[in-house]
């Protein structure tokens, strides 16, 4: 009887020098897919354990890495599905804010996928329409390995990815991109309008059609649970949840464009979110429900 070796745990310093080397990777497709910066820390947490535990040889640990990452992260979207569809108001991603005292490797990178304009339109997708599309958008992987991960056929991985597309383009709003300054000051107008109670001022800082989405729970708990549109109601809105010398606004990026922090006695109690026109804010996503900002408070109690 001829004996053969069984498969042999990976090379420990192999394992931290892929890690080191992909774990920001693994962090960003999961964030992109699920939408939810805890639950990417899950996913990494959970990839490093397959990655210790894995027998045998690894040709291609970067691919490797991917798909187990996306398919942990297209598990759990799958699962949480129902309660985001009957959410009460919009389902709105986990935001992304700068902390400086985080280093570069261990951030989220940011770029046009992780914008929160993309992202919400990306919550109107199936699971595996979200992961087909990112996975072939915005990582550039084949459609072999997509539907491994999705668990379909390659043309019905292309099919989903193409429909994904389409869907994002036809929902997606225009974006228009003003200078940093721009777009620094008008943070800056909104931020002081509402530490002001000033419903004139706030007006003034908003398009006449700009559109409010506010998510339940929190600093915003009774924000409707559709969309707001024109310059007026949103900033009564606003200030309904927002207004008050006890809070504090600062103007931070938050998922890489300009943005507002609201902290009360230090703590994250909402984050506010923009797109902007040429001289007025367009599009306004907030997001307050205490679950989802847990990430911004972590080491405040």
């Amino acid at each position: 009887m001829v004996m053969t070796d069984s498969p042999q745990p990976l090379d420990p310093e192999l394992i931290e020098e892929w890690w080191a080397l992909y774990h920001r990777l693994v962090r960003d497709v999961a964030y992109r897919i699920g939408g939810s910066v805890a639950e990417a820390e899950d996913v990494a947490q959970d990839t490093y354990v397959r990655l210790v535990e894995h027998r045998g040889t690894l040709s291609n640990p970067k691919a490797w890495l991917t798909t187990v990452a996306s398919r942990a992260a297209l598990d759990r979207l799958r699962a949480h599905e129902h309660s985001r569809r009957t959410y009460v108001g919009p389902w709105l991603p986990e935001p992304l804010v700068v902390d400086d005292a985080l280093p570069v490797e261990d951030r989220i990178t940011l770029d046009e996928s992780v914008r929160m304009a993309l992202l919400v339109v990306l919550e109107q997708l199936t699971p595996e329409e979200r992961t087909a599309f990112l996975l072939h958008d915005v990582f550039a992987l084949d459609f072999a390995a997509i539907a491994e991960i999705v668990g379909t056929s390659n043309e019905a991985a292309r099919q989903l990815a193409s429909r994904a597309r389409r869907r994002v383009s036809a929902a997606r709003p225009a974006r228009f991109a003003p200078d940093p300054a721009t777009a620094r000051r008008l943070c800056e107008r909104f931020a002081h309008a509402c530490s002001d109670g000033d419903l004139d001022g706030l007006v003034a800082v908003l398009a006449p059609d700009v559109a409010g989405d506010f998510d339940s729970g929190g600093l915003i708990a009774g924000a409707p649970a559709g969309e707001l549109r024109g310059a007026e109601p949103v900033a009564a809105q606003l200030l309904r949840s927002l207004g008050g010398p006890a809070l504090d606004f600062v103007v931070v990026p938050v998922n890489g464009e300009p943005g507002v922090v609201v902290r009360r006695s230090g703590r994250v109690v909402a984050v506010i979110s923009f797109m902007f026109g040429p001289d007025r804010i367009t599009i306004i996503h907030g997001v307050g429900n205490p679950e989802k900002l847990r990430h911004l408070n972590v080491d405040r109690g």
